[in-house]
């Protein structure tokens, strides 16, 4: 069980946060339809990563399996005690009556997992970020589904089960949970979370109620960065917040990897425009392919630095065409296996020469 006083000294597991910040507005339109007996069977919860879906969604799912369906007055909020049996075996991922899907470790991360389980073990930090997890959530995976809604619940209660994200489904994925949408059994709710619903079918998103959750204001990350990463200064609580367009997950990953000195070091080099040194961008650019998730966050600084500077930019055609074109390199790039750090040195002397 994770005291109140961890969860406010790390970052933890959605199914285990009891603390959840900004949405207020979804949270009371959940608790309303489940006290006025109006609860939708599925939910599609959409917005950017990193926002508190998954949060919401275990913290509604706890809610659904702890509360007393005979006294519905009572409940003003979906708090549930961490002492409660719902929280404890939804923490510990033993609920009977919860299903998460989630892509699953990759087969030899998977073994290190579960070799850790059986020694007893608990995994580092630094090792449980160094785990690499599947492209998608498998069709074996979905098929559990069935199997678990088949089965009665454990005290003729609600069941839940959560998909996250439904965006990890492939085809033949997406069309097994659409068959399971259109009948689903009497209390079951299915909560579907997903970073980006335009991309979904069609007939997955009508058979479900949608929940927009907006991006938190910068003054919502920055309290939840002072409450996860205590250890940062003013200084950095407020530049992360403002890197981070709204989504703590976000902060929280650039207050691990140094964003900011990266993107202080990007905008150095692209400010100077045609004067830039050459051995600054290669600095960069060394830095930036040490490893996957460095690449993959200079990646993501570049795209930003263009999107949030395209509207005061005097020449904003070129610009936009200078996003548009970064965007395809880097697919290419990661498409045809070529070279990331000249991918880099391409995009960001692009941008130099018409900011």
């Amino acid at each position: 069980m994770v005291s109140e006083e961890e969860q406010q000294s790390s970052v933890i597991e959605p199914r285990c946060n009891t603390f959840l910040l900004g949405h207020g507005e979804e949270e009371q339109i959940l608790l309303n339809a489940w006290k006025n007996r109006t609860l939708h069977n599925s939910w599609l919860l959409c917005g950017i990563e990193g926002i508190g879906k998954a949060t919401l969604a275990f913290r509604f799912a706890r809610f659904l399996l702890a509360a007393d369906d005979k006294q519905r007055e009572k409940y003003t909020s979906l708090d549930v005690s961490t002492d409660s049996p719902a929280y404890k075996l939804v923490a510990n991922g033993s609920h009977p009556d919860l299903k998460v899907i989630e892509r699953d470790y990759v087969d030899a991360d998977k073994k290190k997992v579960l070799k850790a389980i059986k020694d007893g073990e608990q995994l580092s930090d630094e090792e449980l970020r160094g785990l690499k997890k599947s492209a998608i959530i498998k069709i074996d995976d979905v098929r559990t589904i069935n199997e678990f809604l088949a089965k009665k619940s454990s005290n003729d209660g609600w069941r839940v089960v959560i998909v996250d994200s439904v965006d990890d489904l492939n085809n033949a994925g997406a069309n097994a949970i659409l068959k399971i949408l259109e009948e689903p059994p009497a209390k079951t709710v299915i909560m579907l979370i997903s970073h980006n619903p335009n991309k979904l079918l069609p007939t997955i998103k009508s058979r479900c109620a949608k929940m927009n959750l907006k991006p938190l204001e910068v003054n919502e990350v920055a309290s939840l960065l002072r409450r996860y990463r205590s250890e940062l200064s003013e200084k950095a609580v407020k530049g992360l917040a403002e890197l981070s367009s709204g989504s703590i997950g976000k902060a929280i990953l650039y207050a691990d990897n140094a964003a900011l000195t990266s993107y202080d070091d990007l905008c150095k080099i692209i400010y100077a425009k045609n004067k830039y040194k050459l051995s600054d961008l290669l600095a960069f650019c060394d830095a930036a392919v040490a490893d996957e998730d460095s690449y993959d966050l200079a990646r993501e600084l570049v795209l930003k630095f263009v999107a949030e500077n395209v509207k005061g930019c005097e020449n904003i055609d070129e610009l936009a065409e200078m996003w548009e074109k970064a965007v395809k390199i880097f697919d290419e790039t990661e498409r045809l296996n070529l070279d990331k750090k000249q991918a880099l040195i391409n995009i960001i002397s692009g941008i130099c020469k018409v900011i």
